[in-house]
Order: C-alpha cells, then structure tokens, then sequence
C-alpha cells in the first residue's frame, strides 16, 4: 500500500515504522514535559516549605521569648515563695522557742503524777464521804431521841426540885 501526502510518497511499511516511533516520540515528550512540571511543582513546594521554615524560625524565636518569660516568673514565684517559707519556719521556731516544747515533756510526766495523787485523794474523799453518810443517817434519829431524853430529864430535875420544897 502506498499514498501520497503533500507531494511526497508514503508506503506501507513506512507508515508501520513510523507510528510506533512516532508514538514512543510523543510518549516521551510527554513525560519529559510531565516530569518538568513535577520537577518545578516540587520545586514550588520546596520554596513554600522553606517560606515556612523562615516563618518557623519566627515562631520558634517567639516561642523562645515565651520560654524566657515563662522561667524568669517561674525563678521570680520560686524566690518569693522560698522567701515566705523562710519566714513560716523561722515564726515556728520562735513559737516552738517561747513555748518552750521542749520542757513539754516533763511538764506532762509532772501532770500525770498530780492527776494520780488527785484520783488517789478522791477515792478516799469518796469513802470519807460514805462514812459521813452513814454516820448522818445514825444521828439524825439521834436528835429527836436526845430531845426527848432532855425533856425527861428535865422533867425529873423539876421533879428533884418539888421534892425538896414539898417533901412528902
């Protein structure tokens, strides 16, 4: 098979040589045009990620000032919170001090044997006061028993007294 196109004489075999090349031709011209539009894209990518690179770096000095501030107050808190610890203790010692704790101690074994001698004088109390008891609940029969007895012998003393003005 054979065609003319533009003068020029094609044959057959031609066209089967050719469409292969020609195809394997525009394949590559196409990759090489896609892989240099992958090449610039990347290239673009790379450009915004050292755009934020140099925006990091921004941050990270920001972030570095933060830090800064945020350890000098830290420093500052933990001064003036040693400080007023330091004050607390030293109050408890002198309280500690004038209150004489120590001397606690002693002061307590001397309470302790007062606190035995005062139970000790009490159960005695108790039982002096039992005794008491008893002996009122004796006596106070006791009273009516005397006056009667001392109307009697006052009677009989009057009785004395007639007899020895008025003998029989």
């Amino acid at each position: 098979m054979e065609f003319s196109i533009g003068g020029f004489n094609v044959k057959g075999w031609m066209v089967a040589v050719g469409v292969p090349v020609l195809s394997s031709i525009s394949g590559g011209i196409y990759f090489g045009y896609d892989t240099l539009n992958r090449f610039f894209d990347a290239e673009a990518g790379v450009e915004e990620a050292l755009g934020g690179v140099e925006d990091l770096d921004g941050r990270v000095g920001a972030m570095d000032k933060r830090v800064t501030s945020v350890e000098t107050t830290a420093q500052r808190t933990l001064a003036e919170t040693e400080a007023a610890l330091i004050v607390r203790i030293q109050t408890l010692e002198q309280a500690i001090a004038d209150n004489d704790v120590r001397g606690l101690n002693q002061k307590l074994a001397q309470l302790s044997t007062n606190m035995t001698q005062i139970l000790e004088q009490q159960k005695v109390l108790l039982d002096l006061r039992s005794q008491v008891d008893k002996a009122t609940t004796i006596t106070s029969g006791l009273g009516d028993t005397l006056d009667t007895l001392k109307t009697e012998i006052d009677d009989i003393w009057k009785a004395y007294d007639e007899l020895v003005d008025n003998p029989l």
